[in-house]
C-alpha cells in the first residue's frame, strides 16, 4: 500500500520485515530522493499539493521538525527532482503507423503488370503510376495533430500533467470508443477530435487534480496523438486496383489513390467522389493540383469510407505548338482558354491569331476557325481535336548582303533602305570589292527569283539613282579575287625552302630568294633563270628564258629582275661544288678507319697506302670491296645539311650555359629546318625499283632481288703490285675495302651429304674436300657446282665430252653444290600412254614406207 495513504489513514508502516513502524518515528534525513519523488508522486496522483500533503502528514502525528525537513527536502527537488520527472513523462517513443508497403499492399507487387498502354497521352495519367519510378503519397507523420483529427479505436493518446502537479498517461483507445487512465478510470473519446477531446479529458482529471480547474491554475494538461491507428478505405469504379484498402488514419484521397494506382484509361480525374455514411461528403479535381498546386488536403479520410472513380466527364485533344500537347478532360464549361491553361500555354513558335478545331457534328467532322479574340468565348466539346499552328518559317523584313564588304549578314528592311545605306550599315566595302559590277538578287511575287546587275561606281558617286531594296533581297558583291585567277611565283633548285609563294607587285628575283630562305652554299648566283610564261603563242614557243644574276648575300642590285606572276625563278648549283665523300678500310691494315676521297682519281692501291699498308696478318688475295648499288638510299646534300644542323640544335640544347649568339642561333635552328627533302637521283632509284617490281609481278617464277650494297671481286695482290692498272679501281663514296686475316677453311654448301666446314689443305682439288663431306647426294647438280672465294670472285665447274674440270680451290673459299630438285615420279598410266603413242607412230610410219612405190 502506498506510504502516502498509510499515512492518511493512521496504518502503522510494515517493513519487508514485517515490523511495525511508528510514523512519529519516520526521520526524514534517512528517506532518500526517490522514496520522496514517490511520496509527491502519489500525492499528485490523488489530487494534493505539497503544502496539502505536509499538513496533512503533520495531522497524522509526524513531529514538526520532520515535517519542516520534509519541506526543505520538497524543495531540493524542484530543480533535480522534478527535471527527472518531465523527462521521464517525455520519454516516449516516436510516433508509427503501419510500414508503407503494408499500407499500399495490393499495389506495389500487381502494378509491374499493369498497362500503361494508352493512358501515356491522358493528362495526369502518370501521376499515381509509372512503372520506372515510385511516386510516393505517403502522409507524413511529422506533421502536428491536425485539430480535426477523429479519434478512434486503436490511436495511441498521450496525456501530459504538468505545472505544480506532474504526470503522463499513454492509453489506447479500445473498440469501445474509451481510454482508460490509471487511478482515474475509463473517458469516452471515440468519434470526438482531438480538440473535443482534450476538454473532457481536462475534465475528468481535475476531480484529482484541482489545481487545473479555476481562474488562476497552476497545473496544466494537454493532449497529444501517439502512434496512428489504421482505417479500411474502399476505392471503386474507374481505378487500376479497385478494392479495400488498409491506410494510415492520415492519410487524404491522394494517399488513398495512390494505393491503387490512380484512375486508369477511362476514369475521371475532374470530379472524384467521396463517400460517407452513404452520403457524398467531398468531390476532388485533380486538376487542381496538377495545374494550380492545389492539393485540397482538408478532406480526411475516416474508416469505412468511400472513393469512387467515375467514368471521364469528355475528353479533347490539343497538338501542335502548345507545351503540353495531350489529351485532356473538361468540364461542361470549359472553353478554349481554359484547355490553353492546361496545355500551359501557346510555345515560342506557336501561331497565336488562330487554332484549327475539328469538332464531331452528328455522323462526320466539321472544322472551325477560332480567332484570338473568341479563345474566352468558345465553349469546347468532347471529341474536339484542336491543332495550333506555328509561326511560317518566312521573314517579313529580311535583307542580305554578301561578299566584299566588311559585315556581311542579315539586315533588317527598314522603309525606304536602299543599297548604299545597306553597304553603309555593312561598315562599308573591303579595299578588294570588284565596284564595277554587282547583284541584287530578287524573289518575285510568284516565288521566281531575278538578278539585277547594277553597277556600284556610279551608284556610290551619285551619277545614277540609288536602288530601293525589297523583302528578301540578296545583294552579292564581288572581290576582284573572285573573277581572276590566283597569282603565284615558284622557285625551284639551290634554296633552302624551294615551293611556290604568293605574288606580290614590285617584287624582284632577290625577294622571292630570301622568301624561299636564301640560297643553299651550293648555289651558283650567277646562274639563274627566270622561266616566263609567253603571252601571245607562236607554234613550239613555251616559255621566254630570263637569265638573272643576283649578288650571293641578295642585297638588291640596279640589274634587280621584277618578276612576274606565274614566273618560275630556278636556281641551279655550282659545277665545282661537292662535298666531301667517305670510304672506309677495315680489316687487316695497319691504320684502319674512314677516309675522305681527296680527288677523283684516287685509287684502291692509294686507299691503302693511306692506310698504312697491309700487316703481316693479311690475305690479300681474300680481300674485298663492298660498294653501293643504285639502290642504295644516298642522302642528299639537302637531306644532310638538314641531318647535320638537327646534330648542332641538340648539341646547343644540352648545353645548359649557350651564350647570347648560340642562343639566338638556336632560336634560328627552331624555325624551319627543311623537312623530306627529295633529289632527283633518288626519284630516279624509286622509279626503276617500281618498273622491277612490275615486271616481276608480271613475269611467273621471276623474282627481283634489290641489294644496296653488293661484293666487288678484286685481286689486291695484283692491285698492289701494279698501281694505277685496271685493276686498280677508282674509289666511289661509301666503298669499304675488307682485309681479312689468312683464311684456313673451305666451307661445304649445298647437297652434299654432310655440309660442314673443312681445313684447308694446299695442294688438294675439288673432289677431294666433296668427299670429306661425304660426296654427292643422290639428287646433286655436279655440272653446276661453284667456288665463291674469299675475294668474291666466282667460278664454276666447266665440261667437255663427258670430261669434267672442277674450279681450283683456295683459302676461304666457299664450295656450293645445287640440286637438280625433287624427282617426279612416273606413274603406270603415263607410262601406257608413252607406249601406246610411239607404237602408234611407228605403225604410221610404217604404213606410209609400205604404200610409197
Amino acid at each position: 500500500m502506498p506510504l502516502i495513504l498509510i499515512l492518511m489513514m493512521g496504518i502503522p508502516v510494515i517493513s519487508q520485515g514485517q515490523q511495525t513502524i511508528d510514523i512519529t518515528s519516520i526521520k526524514v534525513d534517512e528517506l532518500s530522493d526517490d522514496q520522496l519523488e514517490e511520496l509527491l508522486s502519489r500525492a499528485n496522483d490523488l489530487g494534493l499539493s505539497t503544502a496539502e500533503f505536509l499538513q496533512m502528514a503533520q495531522l497524522r502525528g509526524m513531529p514538526e521538525v520532520e515535517v519542516e525537513k520534509l519541506r526543505k527536502r520538497f524543495q531540493e527537488l524542484d530543480g533535480s527532482g522534478a527535471s527527472r520527472r518531465s523527462s521521464n513523462a517525455s520519454r516516449r517513443d516516436p510516433r508509427q503507423q503501419m510500414d508503407l508497403n503494408e499500407i499500399t499492399r495490393g499495389l506495389i507487387q500487381p502494378q509491374e503488370s499493369l498497362s500503361e498502354e494508352g493512358t501515356n497521352q491522358i493528362f495526369g495519367s502518370n501521376l499515381f503510376y509509372q512503372k520506372n519510378r515510385r511516386l510516393s503519397f505517403e502522409p507524413s507523420l511529422n506533421q502536428a495533430t491536425p485539430k480535426n483529427y477523429i479519434l478512434g479505436p486503436g490511436d495511441v493518446v498521450y496525456v501530459d500533467i504538468y505545472g505544480q502537479s506532474e504526470q503522463y498517461y499513454e492509453a489506447t483507445v479500445n473498440p469501445d470508443g474509451f481510454v482508460l487512465l490509471d487511478n482515474i478510470g475509463p473517458i469516452s473519446v471515440s468519434g470526438k477530435t482531438i480538440e473535443e477531446a482534450s476538454g473532457i479529458i481536462k475534465n475528468r482529471v481535475a476531480e484529482y487534480y484541482p489545481s487545473l480547474s479555476g481562474s488562476n491554475p497552476s497545473t496544466f494538461l494537454q493532449v497529444t496523438l501517439g502512434n496512428v491507428r489504421t482505417i479500411k478505405v474502399h476505392i471503386l469504379g474507374e481505378v487500376r486496383l479497385p478494392g479495400t484498402f488498409t491506410l494510415s488514419a492520415f492519410s487524404t484521397v491522394f494517399n488513398a489513390l495512390y494505393a491503387a494506382g490512380g484512375p486508369n484509361e477511362n476514369g475521371t480525374m475532374r470530379e472524384i467522389k467521396v463517400m460517407r455514411d452513404n452520403e457524398q461528403i467531398a468531390s476532388v479535381d485533380l486538376y487542381n493540383l496538377l495545374i494550380n498546386g492545389q492539393a485540397n488536403l482538408d478532406i480526411q479520410l475516416e474508416d469505412q469510407d468511400v472513393i469512387l472513380v467515375s467514368p471521364f466527364i469528355s475528353r479533347v485533344k490539343i497538338k501542335g505548338e502548345v507545351k503540353r500537347p495531350l489529351t485532356f478532360e473538361i468540364n461542361p464549361e470549359d472553353t478554349f482558354e481554359d484547355l490553353l491553361d492546361y496545355a500551359g500555354g501557346f510555345t515560342d513558335l506557336a501561331f497565336q491569331d488562330r487554332v484549327a478545331i475539328s469538332r464531331v457534328t452528328g455522323n462526320q467532322r466539321s472544322v472551325s476557325d477560332v480567332y484570338k479574340n473568341q479563345f474566352g468565348m468558345f465553349i469546347l466539346k468532347g471529341g474536339d481535336e484542336i491543332t495550333v499552328g506555328k509561326v511560317l518559317d518566312r521573314f517579313s523584313n529580311r535583307v542580305q548582303i554578301k561578299g566584299a564588304v566588311y559585315r556581311e549578314g542579315t539586315f533588317a528592311l527598314s522603309e525606304g533602305l536602299t543599297l548604299g545605306k545597306l553597304i553603309e550599315n555593312a561598315d562599308g566595302l573591303r579595299g578588294d570589292a570588284y565596284t564595277e559590277q554587282a547583284s541584287i538578287l530578287r524573289t518575285k511575287a510568284d516565288l521566281s527569283s531575278e538578278l539585277i546587275q547594277v553597277n556600284l561606281d556610279q551608284i556610290l558617286a551619285g551619277t545614277t539613282q540609288d536602288i530601293v531594296l525589297q523583302r528578301e533581297d540578296v545583294i552579292r558583291i564581288s572581290s576582284i579575287y573572285d573573277i581572276q585567277n590566283e597569282r603565284y611565283v615558284q622557285v625551284l633548285g639551290e634554296v633552302k625552302r624551294p615551293g611556290v609563294y604568293p605574288y606580290s607587285e614590285s617584287m624582284t628575283v632577290e625577294d622571292l630568294l630570301i622568301s624561299a630562305g636564301g640560297l643553299q652554299e651550293s648555289a651558283n648566283p650567277n646562274d639563274i633563270e627566270i622561266a616566263r610564261r609567253v603571252e601571245d603563242v607562236e607554234l613550239g614557243a613555251l616559255s621566254t628564258i630570263i637569265p638573272v644574276q643576283v649578288n650571293p648575300n641578295l642585297a638588291p642590285s640596279e640589274n634587280s629582275k621584277i618578276i612576274l606572276p606565274f614566273d618560275q625563278v630556278i636556281v641551279r648549283k655550282r659545277a665545282s661544288f661537292t662535298m666531301q665523300k667517305l670510304v672506309s678500310v677495315e680489316g687487316q691494315v695497319n691504320s684502319p678507319g674512314i677516309f675522305s676521297i681527296e680527288s677523283a682519281s684516287e685509287r684502291i692501291s692509294d686507299l691503302v697506302n693511306r692506310a698504312g699498308g697491309l700487316n703481316r696478318f693479311a690475305y690479300a688475295k681474300g680481300a674485298t670491296l663492298i660498294r653501293r648499288t643504285e639502290f642504295f638510299n644516298t642522302e642528299s646534300e639537302q637531306l644532310r645539311r638538314q641531318r647535320n644542323l638537327e646534330s648542332l640544335r641538340l648539341q646547343l640544347l644540352a648545353d645548359p650555359t649557350n651564350s647570347e649568339a648560340q642562343e639566338e642561333l638556336l632560336q634560328r635552328l627552331f624555325k624551319d629546318l627543311p623537312k623530306g627533302v627529295a633529289d632527283s637521283a633518288n626519284q630516279w632509284v624509286q622509279t626503276k625499283k617500281e618498273s622491277l617490281d612490275q615486271i616481276a609481278s608480271e613475269t611467273p617464277g621471276f623474282a627481283v632481288k634489290i641489294k644496296e650494297t653488293e661484293a666487288v671481286a678484286i685481286d689486291l695482290e695484283e692491285i698492289l703490285k701494279n698501281p694505277g692498272s685496271e685493276n686498280d679501281l677508282l674509289l666511289e663514296e661509301g666503298d669499304v675495302l675488307s682485309v681479312p686475316k689468312l683464311l684456313q677453311t673451305i666451307r661445304m654448301r649445298g647437297d652434299v651429304v654432310y655440309p660442314t666446314t673443312l681445313r684447308y689443305q694446299s695442294g688438294k682439288s675439288l673432289k677431294y674436300y666433296i668427299n670429306r663431306a661425304g660426296g654427292f647426294e643422290r639428287r646433286a647438280n655436279r655440272k653446276q657446282t661453284y667456288v665463291v672465294y674469299a675475294n668474291g670472285a666466282v667460278k664454276r665447274t666447266t665440261g667437255f665430252l663427258g670430261i669434267r674440270k672442277y674450279p681450283m680451290i683456295e683459302p676461304g673459299a666457299e664450295v656450293i653444290v645445287p640440286t637438280k630438285g625433287p624427282k617426279i615420279p612416273l606413274r603406270l598410266g603415263d607410262v601406257v600412254g608413252v607406249t601406246t603413242g610411239l607404237a602408234t607412230l611407228a605403225l604410221v610410219l610404217s604404213q606410209i614406207n609400205w604404200n610409197q612405190p
